[in-house]
């Protein structure tokens, strides 16, 4: 397994063992995984080779630029050492200043792409392996210097090499991002066709399929992606091959899913109509494998970056909730289970990562807006306590929380009544007399739903000591736009 490392991530050193070495790769993946929870993350990976992974392999990135020019000079003489001559060019450059004097010597790129099409497959392997290292660069402008060679990289996606089309594709997605100019040239030159082929051709390397959706969702955060890219990777195969890879394989690991994941949220949150996505059932796998983790969360089975899979997962699913036809819902979204697995997660990474918890209740929400049924199952599976104990949190995870309350009390009479009985009446005690504004608003709102629903509920709100909670409310004068609704509770409870 080659391994896949970050900008100032350096190989193994002298003495590094392997289980040191799969320390810190975890420690990084840690690193990559909150910056993608936080933001859209354009990041570049350089890929080892095992026996860089190794101890005692020293890698020497200090060359300086004499040296530089004289390996280079040394590869433009064909002989038995050339070979010898690339695993040195690949080592020099990775460090930064090596790789401005490589890409100013005349003629560099061309020598490099000279081996890249020879007949020679092990020094092909080396020039490739050159040219991942430079586009590693953190120098924007080094990614020019490789339009000659993105046809040819382009090409051999369709190889038979594992490791030369893994090569190939972390190097287009290391330039994708450094230049518009070859960005433009990739999609002129077909790169959503020709990472389409690939995965279709590879499905079962999930090396390579983890590598094609790396390189898909670095076009996929360019800023003019909704205009450009997306309806090109919407009207290829991609999509099916996308979600055909939500399964987490128990060998390979969850870093394939992963990817293809970040690639369908890139789409469905850039996108104001998601109907392709949901043609291909998108709604459907994701919701299916959230029931999955949200079951394995649950029973405390918490894999290493799972994390980094459910969130991509959420978004995907908020978004495209909010783009599903309402006569389409409970076919789209079958399995009722969705809601245990949403709490779940909440409940999971509430204290941990409350990000994560507040985009579970986003999602939560995005499902009971318009559905009874789910409403119900809140109710039908007993979640309506636990989502009422997290009302006192803060972050938005509340206010989220009580939309969600909001919309099971506004669907049926019934389900306010049910509500009453399961806390919310207490609850919304305690957070009308929050800080929050919003939360005040809120509260008032589906407090208003609950006491005109039923004459019941609204006595047993009076004695639960209401009337002085909303007198208080009412003369406070932060609390102003709330009168005209106080004093139509007032009414309605007078009467109770």
């Amino acid at each position: 397994m080659w391994r896949l490392k970050k900008v100032g991530h350096k190989a193994g050193r002298q003495g590094d063992s392997l289980e040191e070495l799969k320390l810190k790769k975890r420690e990084h993946e840690k690193a990559l995984r909150q910056a993608r929870r936080d933001r859209q993350l354009v990041s570049k990976r350089l890929l080892l080779n095992d026996d860089e992974d190794q101890p005692g392999v020293t890698m020497d990135t200090n060359s300086g630029e004499q040296d530089m020019v004289s390996l280079f000079h040394k590869l433009q003489h064909s002989g038995p050492e050339r070979e010898a001559h690339l695993k040195a060019l690949s080592k020099a450059l990775r460090d930064p200043s090596a790789q401005l004097t490589f890409i100013k010597q005349e003629n560099s790129m061309h020598l490099l792409i000279g081996l890249l099409t020879g007949s020679d497959a092990t020094c092909r392997l080396q020039a490739v392996r050159c040219l991942h290292e430079l586009s590693h660069s953190p120098h924007t402008n080094v990614a020019q210097a490789f339009l000659p060679a993105t046809p040819y990289l382009l090409t051999y996606l369709s190889g038979q090499s594992t490791k030369f089309t893994e090569l190939c594709l972390y190097t287009l997605g290391n330039l994708c991002p450094d230049s518009d100019v070859v960005k433009e040239k990739l999609l002129a030159q077909g790169i959503i066709p020709a990472l389409a082929n690939c995965i279709e051709n590879q499905r079962h390397s999930l090396a390579v399929v983890e590598a094609v959706g790396f390189t898909l969702s670095q076009l996929l955060q360019a800023k003019d992606a909704a205009e450009k890219i997306i309806p090109m990777v919407l009207a290829s195969s991609l999509p099916s091959h996308l979600l055909s890879v939500l399964t987490p394989d128990p060998k390979f690991g969850l870093a394939p899913a992963i990817e293809c994941a970040w690639c369908l949220h890139y789409i469905s949150c850039s996108m104001k109509d998601n109907r392709v996505l949901l043609a291909h059932g998108a709604l459907l796998q994701c919701t299916s494998l959230l029931v999955s983790l949200g079951g394995a969360v649950a029973e405390g089975n918490k894999e290493e970056g799972m994390e980094l899979l459910i969130c991509p997962l959420l978004r995907c699913v908020g978004n495209l909730l909010s783009s599903c036809p309402l006569k389409d819902l409970n076919t789209q979204v079958a399995d009722i289970r969705i809601v245990v697995a949403l709490f779940a997660l909440l409940q999971a990474y509430l204290q941990a990562q409350p990000a994560l918890a507040r985009e579970s209740a986003w999602v939560l929400n995005n499902l009971t807006a318009h559905s009874s049924a789910f409403c119900s199952a809140l109710l039908t599976l007993n979640l309506v306590p636990g989502l009422i104990q997290l009302l006192p949190f803060s972050q938005g995870i509340n206010t989220m929380i009580l939309r969600v309350l909001a919309n099971v009390a506004h669907k049926k009479k019934e389900f306010c009544v049910q509500l009453a009985h399961r806390g919310l009446l207490s609850a919304l005690c305690a957070t009308l007399k929050m800080a929050d504004q919003e939360m005040v608003t809120l509260s008032m709102d589906v407090l208003f739903v609950l006491v005109v629903s039923d004459t019941q509920v609204a006595e047993e709100f009076v004695r639960q000591g209401g009337l002085s909670l909303l007198e208080a409310i009412q003369y406070n004068k932060h609390s102003r736009p709330f009168i005209i609704h106080t004093t139509s509770l007032d009414e309605k409870l007078k009467q109770a």
